[in-house]
């Protein structure tokens, strides 16, 4: 746990975050009653207006907030950039490699990614407590996926558009622990949670936006359309970033992208009592792997605190 935060906020922190996860475990089930809407479109359009409604909702912290962004502007653009090629990327591999590949490829790998990027650029080491963590629900993450029925089969046709799929899932997986990092580190520098995460996501949309003059023409097109677009951009989004934000302020990029595995496992319910799609015995075996994870990081162990204790104490 990070010096200053005490247990309250961390746990109200990780709560941000599964309720965050659980937002956006409802995209891949929205996103199947548009399937004429381009992968990129529709990844473009949620990200690019959900960046601009958090522009909005916090454009006095973050014109407070200004100079401190730009302070770093590496680590600025570098999460932008990651704000930018997350949406592309994930839905892209939804689309090429199907709902539940793409999505446990992106979100499962997010972690990994993270864990690198601190030890890397950050100088932190992997806990054992992450570490444990990682495996259990990745292990999860997997059997979740192998449980899955075959009565929907994705809509890529060949080996090569599975094996790009699964590329595409690495790269969102990558970008999203980007990100993740970078709003973190502006929060670190005294950046309002809001503002870290409206001004990436702003800075995205500049880029984003302008795309949907290529993509964008089925967003409307019919009211089930439009509605799937808006509440892509609204819901999962907006609110969804607004909470994720809130809960990296006590929370490390690593031990959040972590609480995130909770994502595919809502798109499995989802799918299974909304699509009507069927899981195997090691399937829901996968999904209460997923729930002992997130469990491990919420639970407080007394030889872990006795540990961390007797550390700040020499």
């Amino acid at each position: 746990m990070e010096k200053g935060v005490s247990v309250s906020n961390a746990l109200k922190g990780s709560f941000a975050i599964v309720i965050a996860s659980f937002l956006w475990g409802t995209t891949g089930t929205a996103a199947q009653f548009a399937p004429e809407i381009s992968p990129l479109a529709i990844g473009a359009f949620a990200m690019g207006i959900g960046g601009v409604l958090l522009c909005v909702s916090a454009r006095k912290s973050l014109i407070k907030d200004v100079r401190i962004l730009l302070s770093k502007p590496r680590i600025f653009m570098f999460g932008s950039a990651c704000v930018a090629i997350y949406p592309l990327t994930f839905y892209s591999a939804m689309r090429l490699s199907g709902v539940a590949i793409g999505t446990v490829v992106s979100i499962a790998s997010a972690p990994l990614f993270a864990a690198l990027l601190e030890y890397l650029l950050s100088k932190k080491p992997v806990s054992i407590k992450w570490f444990i963590s990682f495996v259990v629900g990745a292990l999860g993450i997997g059997l979740l996926a192998m449980g899955k029925s075959q009565g929907m089969l994705p809509l890529a046709t060949s080996q090569h558009d599975q094996v790009l799929g699964v590329m595409l899932g690495l790269i969102a997986g990558l970008t999203y622990a980007g990100y993740s990092w970078a709003a973190k580190q502006l929060i670190d520098a005294g950046a309002n949670s809001q503002s870290a995460m409206a001004g990436l996501f702003g800075c995205a949309a500049l880029v984003l936006l302008p795309s949907l003059w290529f993509t964008g023409q089925n967003l409307f097109a019919n009211t089930v359309n439009a509605s799937v677009s808006l509440y892509m951009a609204i819901v999962p989004m907006f609110l969804g970033y607004l909470l994720f934000g809130f809960g990296l302020r006590t929370t490390e990029a690593s031990k959040a992208t972590l609480i995130t595995l909770i994502e595919p496992l809502v798109a499995a319910l989802f799918a299974i009592f909304l699509i009507g799609e069927v899981f195997k015995p090691v399937g829901w075996i996968g999904m209460v792997l997923v729930c002992c994870c997130l469990l491990i990081q919420s639970l407080r162990f007394p030889f872990y605190l006795k540990r961390t204790r007797r550390n700040a104490a020499t």
